[in-house]
């Protein structure tokens, strides 16, 4: 018999904001692929809508599954996307200069996203255990080779920005943890020291998107092009927008992946500033929220892996809002619930699931 006892207690705040955001997905997806071909809009609108659905349904799944279930098999759900990693690095066909997707048939799925949702039960299972002193070296090794082995990989295909956004995941598990603050302190310090390093690493499309972030005029034409455009988008919005699939700067091709990255700057043009803010409060219904599980979680496992989550969604959202107004270099991350992308939208709802399962748990056990 299915337990639907859980869903008394769960957030039902963050599931309406999450529900919301989806349905302004849909709506912004159909107007930025709207000129892209002939019903070009009605297909991306109904691909997202079926992994929507799919998400909503792993989301309620979850909820009632008891997290603690996920801390028993951390290792093998760990290990689990770290094969997937490797193997679309041996096997998946390159798509605009990295391996980072399977395909199969008119979807693609992309096992980055999922192995996000894996470090971060990984990590809170280890940085839960109580067998190690906080303080130990030992204890922040362990928490930092977890950490590295996914992100690794996830340069190597090479995706920058996915492996970025996991920093400051990773930083506030060891900073609610308890990780020794001299330990933070020494991490801090050999990443400033390694930029020199990391920059000679970076690829030269990268390095450019660094520096029209310093000066979009740099390269108007090519590599400052997106972050001009999205600019251009957004302000020209203004308090109101121009109306629902009235944009001109997307609907006459200007600006870059409407329907994906840069689907904030269509909303920006079409619904102004006030669109803006509402989709912005929506987001810190659902940050707020996740911190106030991680508050009330029963357990140093939950409430590890609710901050985890938590961080990971708002710094999807910091980044991508960031990069569209200029604020934060050009990094490719979609904004969560919103871009078009199935691998994107099915992992954020799988990480609303799990904290819905955090929160009803706290009074049930």
């Amino acid at each position: 018999m299915i337990d639907l006892s859980p869903f008394r207690h769960v957030n039902w705040g963050i599931i309406a904001a999450a529900v919301a955001i989806m349905l302004l997905g849909l709506a912004f997806i159909y107007s930025g692929a709207y000129q892209l071909g002939q019903d070009t809009g009605s297909a991306y609108v109904h691909r997202q809508f079926i992994w929507g659905i799919a998400g909503l349904c792993g989301a309620m799944v979850l909820a009632m599954v008891v997290y603690r279930r996920l801390a028993s098999s951390a290792l093998f759900i760990y290990l689990g996307a770290i094969l997937l990693l490797v193997m679309v690095l041996l096997t998946a066909d390159p798509r605009r200069g990295a391996r980072s997707w399977f395909s199969t048939g008119g979807f693609a799925v992309q096992p980055s996203e999922f192995a996000k949702i894996a470090l971060i039960i990984a990590l809170a299972r280890f940085l839960s255990r109580e067998d190690l002193p906080r303080g130990s070296p030992v204890y922040f090794a362990g928490a930092l080779g977890i950490s590295l082995l996914p992100m690794l990989l996830i340069l190597k295909q090479p995706d920058l920005g996915t492996a970025m956004v996991l920093i400051p995941v990773v930083a506030a598990m060891m900073i609610v943890a308890g990780v020794s603050r001299l330990h933070l302190v020494y991490l801090v310090l050999t990443g400033l020291l390694s930029l020199p390093l990391g920059w000679a690493f970076l690829r030269p499309f990268q390095q450019a998107r660094i520096r029209v972030f310093l000066n979009p005029q740099l390269d108007p034409l090519k590599s400052g092009y997106n972050a001009i455009q999205s600019l251009i988008a957004v302000a020209s919005g203004g308090l109101w927008g121009r109306g629902w699939l009235h944009g001109t700067q997307t609907h006459l091709r200007f600006l870059p992946e409407r329907h994906t990255d840069f689907i904030f700057s269509v909303l920006g043009e079409e619904a102004g500033f006030a669109g803006c803010v509402f989709l912005i409060t929506l987001y810190a219904i659902i940050i707020f929220g996740g911190l106030r599980i991680a508050g009330v979680a029963r357990d140093e496992f939950g409430r590890l892996a609710a901050v985890g989550i938590t961080v990971l969604l708002a710094s999807h959202v910091v980044i991508n809002i960031g990069m569209t107004i200029g604020l934060l270099p050009i990094t490719g991350l979609p904004l969560p619930l919103m871009s078009y992308g199935g691998s994107s939208l099915l992992s954020t709802c799988l990480c609303l699931g799990i904290l819905e399962s955090i929160c009803a748990r706290r009074y049930i056990f």
